[in-house]
């Protein structure tokens, strides 16, 4: 929810991955916030200005008063703890045992389904219009393979045979791998044709977060068509098959 919020201000891009999560779980949880948009590609990033805010100089950022946090699974855990009443705890559960099993894979998250998600996009799309030049394939295809052998193990261990990684409740940690995996979709790869317990997981996230969810991440399928035509069209995607 945007206006004025109160003290609580986050600081996002909706081009950003984890910025989409902590802004649904904020605006399904109906936490008022006040909002700093980053652009990303005008490198607001980069301003002095934000370095005030996050000196590392990403999104998404939090600030809660005179209380700072940069990390968004961290993020939406505060907002959880102390704006979720206990109807929504199930966003992140006080018990001991279902709350560690969040924390197990947002901590798993940024070196698996984070990195190899977004390099895969990254070598897709961004490496090859920015510095102009083809799509590195050997590269391409290495993260390509490292992001099917991460869905594999969601689907396996963190999924399972249950309806949400906590089973039939929805979770911050849910919404966290969602949000990165739909980037996939965006680059056109078929997930369904692999993983389609993962295909209708990610619906039932979407329900479970509507409209929000939509709304953050409208931009993903046009943008990621634009960014195949315009690969496509500087001729930087030969071999590629998606």
């Amino acid at each position: 929810m945007s206006g004025a919020g109160g003290k609580l201000k986050l600081y996002f891009d909706l081009m950003s991955q984890p910025s989409r999560a902590v802004v649904i779980f904020a605006r399904v949880n109906k936490i008022p916030f006040q909002e700093r948009q980053i652009a990303l590609r005008k490198l607001e990033h980069l301003d002095d200005e934000f370095a005030k805010v996050n000196p590392f100089k990403r999104v998404p950022a939090m600030e809660d008063g005179d209380f700072k946090l940069l990390e968004s699974g961290t993020i939406m855990r505060y907002l959880a703890d102390k704006y979720l009443s206990s109807e929504q705890q199930f966003w992140y559960p006080k018990d001991i045992r279902l709350r560690s099993k969040v924390d197990e894979y947002l901590d798993w998250h940024h070196l698996n389904t984070r990195m190899n998600c977004a390099e895969y996009f990254r070598n897709r799309f961004l490496i090859p219009l920015i510095k102009q030049r083809p799509v590195d394939m050997k590269k391409l295809e290495f993260f390509r393979k490292a992001a099917d052998k991460t869905l594999a193990e969601i689907q396996s261990y963190f999924l399972a045979d249950r309806q949400f990684f906590l089973g039939s409740k929805v979770s911050v940690a849910d919404l966290q791998a969602c949000c990165e995996i739909a980037q996939l979709s965006g680059c056109g790869i078929d997930l369904a044709s692999k993983h389609p317990e993962l295909v209708q997981w990610m619906k039932r996230v979407r329900e479970a977060s509507s409209p929000h969810y939509d709304e953050a991440t409208k931009w993903i399928y046009s943008t990621g068509t634009k960014m195949r035509h315009l690969v496509k069209e500087a001729k930087f995607d030969e071999g590629c098959s998606d």
